[in-house]
C-alpha cells in the first residue's frame, strides 16, 4: 500500500525511513530504518521515462527491486539530491540539433548527429524498439550503448533532418 509520504515496498517504510549516502565516495549505499541496509543500490526510472521525479525504483547489487519512491518531493533535500544526481549520470541525453545523415542496413541504423554537445554518431538496433516517442512530435533514441539522444519536435528540426527522420521511422 502506498500513500503520500511513502515508499512503496513490502514494509511500506516511511519516506523518513530512507537513507541515501556515499561510502565510499563512488558507491551509493541505502538503508531502510526497521529494515536492512544495502551496500551498493542502483536508482532507475520506473515508468514512463518522461516523468523524471515519480516512481522512481531502488534496486540492489543483483538488480532486483528494493523499494520504489513514488514521488521524489516526499524525501528529505539531501536524499533527493542524490537520486537526481544519479538520475543524470544514468539518463544523460543529448539534444539533437541537426540530423547530418542516417543510414540503415538489417534493422540497424547509423546516425551522425549534431547535439548540445557536439558532433556525434551513434548506432540504433531495432528502431521499433528503441525510437520512442513519449509525445507527439518529441523523440527519444536510445543507442546501443543506453545512451540517450532527444529531438524536443522534430516540426522545429531543419527539412532536411526532419525527412531524414520521416523517412526511417
Amino acid at each position: 500500500m502506498s500513500s503520500t509520504n511513502q515508499i512503496t515496498n513490502s514494509n511500506s517504510i516511511p519516506a523518513e525511513g530512507i537513507s541515501l549516502f556515499r561510502s565510499p565516495p563512488w558507491a551509493l549505499r541505502l538503508t531502510l530504518r526497521g529494515d536492512r541496509s544495502y551496500p551498493k543500490v542502483k536508482i532507475v526510472l520506473a515508468a514512463p521515462l518522461s516523468y523524471t521525479d515519480r516512481f522512481i525504483s531502488i534496486l540492489d547489487g543483483k538488480d532486483e527491486e528494493i523499494c520504489m519512491i513514488e514521488n521524489l518531493a516526499d524525501l528529505d533535500a539531501p536524499t533527493r539530491t542524490l537520486i537526481e544526481e544519479e538520475l543524470d549520470k544514468r539518463y544523460l541525453t543529448s539534444i539533437v540539433k541537426t540530423v547530418i545523415s542516417i543510414r540503415s542496413e538489417y534493422g540497424t541504423s547509423y546516425w551522425d548527429v549534431d547535439t548540445d554537445r557536439g558532433k556525434r554518431d551513434f548506432v540504433v538496433q531495432n528502431v521499433s524498439e528503441n525510437a520512442l516517442w513519449p509525445a507527439d512530435r518529441r523523440l527519444l533514441l536510445i543507442d546501443v550503448d543506453g545512451n540517450r539522444f532527444e529531438v524536443p519536435n522534430v516540426d522545429e528540426l531543419d527539412e532536411r533532418s526532419q525527412r531524414m527522420i520521416d523517412g526511417l521511422l
